[in-house]
């Protein structure tokens, strides 16, 4: 057996370069290894004959193979693509709309209002805003958060059972309805005053919670 796999090989170099048959033979494995891998994708059983009833004597029937390839095991995913869709936000902002009240923490309608004012859409940013105001005072019982009631109704109510907060909450109604009822465009000028309302009821929140813990 030796012997006769000598004379074989011998006989092949006198044909083929020692590269050139290593080259083949490196080949044809690759082939038999991905034919092997992607079986019966590439050649189905549909090769087979099948038996079917009423169909000649003994029923067989040839059905011409379909090719299927799997191009998908072959899509590549591009890092600056992964990149970007980790750096895009999760979840978009959940805008509720009117103006009333929603049942949310202040925090939620701080963060809602900063991602709308990055976005350009400062009139949303200005709503969101002043219910977050709204929402720290109910929070801390100035208000009572009532069914039905607007932002600016609730504003308004708060002003007048605490005075401190009646200018900024009163500043930042008027800004508020100019651009909602009046019909203003909002600009980020307006963003940035709505951000000084609210700083300026923390603080008088603040400064009061300071004081009864004295």
């Amino acid at each position: 057996m030796s012997r006769w796999w000598t004379e074989r090989v011998a006989g092949l170099g006198d044909y083929l370069p020692l590269g050139l048959a290593a080259l083949l033979l490196f080949v044809l494995a690759g082939l038999c290894a991905a034919a092997l891998y992607w079986w019966p994708s590439w050649l189905p059983w549909r090769w087979w004959p099948r038996a079917r009833t009423g169909e000649g004597r003994r029923g067989i029937r040839w059905r011409w193979p379909r090719l299927r390839w799997p191009w998908r095991r072959f899509r590549l995913r591009w890092p600056w693509r992964r990149r970007r869709a980790e750096q895009e936000p999760a979840d978009e902002p959940t805008i509720v709309a009117g103006d009333e009240l929603p049942d949310l923490p202040t925090e939620a309608f701080v963060s809602l209002a900063d991602r709308l004012a990055a976005q350009g859409r400062f009139g949303e940013a200005v709503r969101e805003r002043l219910r977050g105001i709204v929402r720290e005072l109910v929070d801390h019982q100035v208000v009572q958060s009532r069914p039905g009631w607007t932002v600016t109704e609730l504003a308004a109510a708060a002003g007048t059972a605490w005075p401190p907060v009646g200018a900024p909450l009163d500043a930042a109604s008027r800004t508020f309805s100019d651009i909602w009822y009046g019909q203003r465009p909002a600009t980020a000028v307006h963003d940035g005053q709505m951000r000084g309302y609210a700083d300026q009821v923390h603080a008088a929140l603040a400064s009061t919670m300071a004081g009864a813990h004295r």
